[in-house]
């Protein structure tokens, strides 16, 4: 999946790391040292996907992503030194869709820039409605059924769901179901995707005890199945 992706870092050095790693997965990259050319270069071209610091002169980080979030929903990740959980919401609340803190793996930044251009397809077929065995999930309508019956779904649920059911079978790791979470719950923790797994078992299982559709993958995450798992 290659995409035309703008790095807003003022550091000569993170840039250079950032986009040797990203045009090396196909990306074409452009870059921005401040926030001012990167808000020039997000309203010019057709970017696909902003990766932004937020200690930026001219216009910093935060105020480039809240000025953006008025105008498109160009995705962003945003970076930083700052390593607080006040700064994180702060982050996410002005609508950045990831987060991460310096210093960070390139390899990692590959790959959220990979789920974040994932979920932006998926996005853009939004008005695909997924069915996994008895079960319907319905972006565009925002709407929940199993076996027919309608099933109430709060926000994190409903992504966690929708995410799982746009590919059945495949094993998703706790790191990368947080992902959806991120915008939505205001406090994510290590434990936030096994809580609303727990509460989806009770709304899609026929005994959330021994669930046969929402299983759990031992020492990696959670998927969701198209045939039922037969309990023994």
């Amino acid at each position: 999946m290659c995409a035309y992706v703008v790095v807003a870092e003022d550091d000569e050095k993170q840039a250079e790391l950032a986009r040797r790693y990203l045009e090396r997965e196909g990306h074409s990259v452009v870059m921005a040292a401040d926030g001012r050319a990167a808000l020039d270069l997000v309203r010019q071209q057709p970017v696909e996907l902003l990766v932004l610091d937020v200690m930026m002169p001219k216009v910093d980080g935060l105020d480039v992503c809240r000025i953006l979030r008025r105008e498109s929903d160009l995705p962003v990740l945003m970076l930083t030194a700052r390593s607080s959980e006040d700064d994180l919401l702060l982050g996410l609340d002005l609508g950045a869709d990831d987060y991460m803190t310096k210093p960070y793996s390139p390899r990692e930044l590959v790959a959220r820039v990979r789920t974040l251009l994932r979920r932006g397809q998926r996005s853009a077929s939004a008005d695909q409605v997924l069915r996994v065995g008895g079960l319907t999930v319905d972006p565009l309508r925002h709407e929940v059924s199993s076996d027919g019956q309608p099933v109430e779904c709060t926000p994190g649920e409903f992504q966690l769901l929708a995410a799982m059911a746009a590919q059945p079978g495949r094993a998703f790791t706790r790191d990368q179901l947080l992902v959806y979470l991120h915008g939505i719950d205001r406090y994510i923790t290590s434990r936030t995707v096994d809580v609303h797994m727990m509460n989806l078992r009770r709304k899609i299982e026929p005994n959330p005890r021994k669930p046969v559709r929402l299983l759990t993958v031992y020492g990696v995450g959670y998927k969701l199945i198209d045939e039922p798992y037969r309990v023994p």
